[in-house]
């Protein structure tokens, strides 16, 4: 949308690192994430949560119900968390303005980051 709007290089990268750190979904159940629960495992996608969880269970590829066991989802919370902080600093470095409704908006935005992180369904 920065691109396509005109907006200068500083304000499309600020977008593109909003973006980019905003896409983690640690726990949830199928209804939740629209998905089935472990989809991604099923499907052999290796994510956050199984990285972490290999680095602490080396054997997990022929366990992986050691994934809830392990460290693995405490540290892709973190990791969320760390990626929602990069979020709101992306928007912090836009351009101050004076429109109550771009700072509405960016409010808005930060608070969905803060909601994606802490959300549990």
């Amino acid at each position: 949308m920065a691109l396509s709007s005109d907006q200068t290089p500083e304000v499309a990268m600020s977008a593109f690192e909003y973006g980019k750190n905003l896409a983690y979904d640690v726990t949830g159940t199928s209804a939740s994430l629209g998905k089935g629960s472990l989809s991604d495992i099923r499907q052999g996608i290796v994510t956050a949560p199984i990285l972490f969880a290999m680095e602490e269970f080396p054997w997990l590829k022929s366990a992986l119900e050691y994934v809830w066991k392990s460290r693995g989802i405490q540290m892709t919370t973190e990791l969320a968390i760390k990626h929602a902080n990069l979020v709101a600093a992306a928007i912090d470095s836009l351009p101050e303005s004076s429109n109550i409704d771009v700072t509405k908006s960016r409010h808005a935005l930060i608070n969905l980051t803060r909601i994606l992180v802490t959300r549990n369904k």
